[in-house]
């Protein structure tokens, strides 16, 4: 049987950073086929972009689905453990997620369960595009049960994603005669001013609305009056955005461009008793499934508030915890299933 803590490092221990998800794709591929062999599973590797596959292994219908994504964020840091906890790139975002569900999924086949399946991804960390392709390729599932950091308790939603960049233009000069020039840097800063007093909404459920002033650039030299400047904000949505993107424009004039990059709505989650709740102020690939692997449920062991730092970590009492949480999960949900398969 599975061991999901040397599972957890034997997957840390293999750099999978997004756009190089290949490695440990062929792992976790080899271990599918060990899990699907004895049980009449279907493991398949579904192509995505080049040298990138979401991977999708099904014991007769796969009505309920475990899903996380494969890659991680840089840089590669290797595994290594204490009594308490396995450290490591992806230790909790997402390796030792994955390697609970297919404990979980051992452990049910054992049981005599099926009407299940796995489905884990590509690029979660930068653009959902295995998530995408997924959800244009939907095989049936009823529920998805996706998996993120959520110290174990079910999100009753996930906030939103909206992505901006501010641009401001101006006229060179020599600092000497800032009369001669045209500051952007000034424009910039006098649209900021306005914008982080914007009041952003807020939501029964998922609480307020965030924003993020990432990055500042522009200028060319102290003693140049500067002719270019940007921001980059990042706003947690917890509406469909329209209104924040239009008070920002407002706020901009006509001194400021705002260009979109990037729109990801907010969701309502799946409940289910006898679980704690909370909600995730980040952003997931549910949204990119676009509803059609199912319901949607978002749990995982470990706190996102380690994720993508040196800190990475999993507790593995909640890593082991988690093996029963999704093999309950899953018999609740297939036990939904049953009307329809009669």
């Amino acid at each position: 049987m599975f061991d999901p803590i040397a599972l957890t490092r034997r997957l840390v221990d293999i750099e999978s950073i997004t756009g190089n998800e290949m490695p440990v794709s062929i792992v976790l591929e080899e271990i599918l086929r060990e899990l699907a062999e004895p049980f009449g599973g279907v493991v398949e590797r579904i192509p995505v972009e080049p040298n990138r596959d979401n991977l999708f292994c099904y014991f007769g219908q796969s009505l309920v689905t475990l899903s996380t994504h494969q890659d991680t964020v840089p840089p590669f840091i290797p595994s290594s453990e204490d009594d308490q906890f396995i450290w490591g790139r992806g230790a909790c975002d997402v390796k030792g997620i994955i390697a609970a569900m297919l404990c979980a999924g051992e452990k049910l086949l054992l049981e005599g369960k099926r009407d299940f399946g796995f489905l884990f991804v590509v690029g979660e960390e930068r653009n959902s595009v295995g998530a995408y392709h997924a959800g244009r390729n939907p095989r049936g599932s009823q529920f998805i049960i996706n998996g993120e950091p959520t110290e174990n308790r079910l999100s009753l939603g996930s906030k939103g994603a909206l992505r901006l960049e501010l641009t401001a233009r101006g006229k060179m000069a020599h600092s000497a005669y800032p009369e001669l020039g045209e500051s952007a840097i000034e424009k910039l800063l006098d649209a900021m001013e306005k914008v982080r007093k914007i009041q952003l909404p807020e939501h029964e459920i998922l609480g307020p609305s965030t924003m993020n002033i990432g990055l500042i650039s522009g200028g060319r030299a102290p003693n140049v009056i500067p002719d270019a400047a940007k921001a980059e904000l990042l706003i947690r949505l917890v509406e469909d955005g329209d209104s924040t993107v239009a008070a920002i424009r407002q706020a901009c004039g006509d001194t400021v461009e705002v260009t979109e990059v990037l729109r990801i709505p907010p969701v309502l989650l799946g409940g289910m008793d006898g679980f704690d709740t909370m909600v995730a102020s980040y952003t997931t690939d549910i949204p990119a499934f676009q509803g059609a692997w199912g319901q949607p449920y978002l749990l995982g062991p470990g706190t996102i508030h380690v994720a993508h730092t040196s800190e990475e970590r999993i507790p593995k009492k909640q890593l082991l915890d988690a093996v029963g949480i999704y093999q309950q999960m899953v018999r609740t949900l297939l036990e939904r299933c049953h009307p329809v398969l009669k």
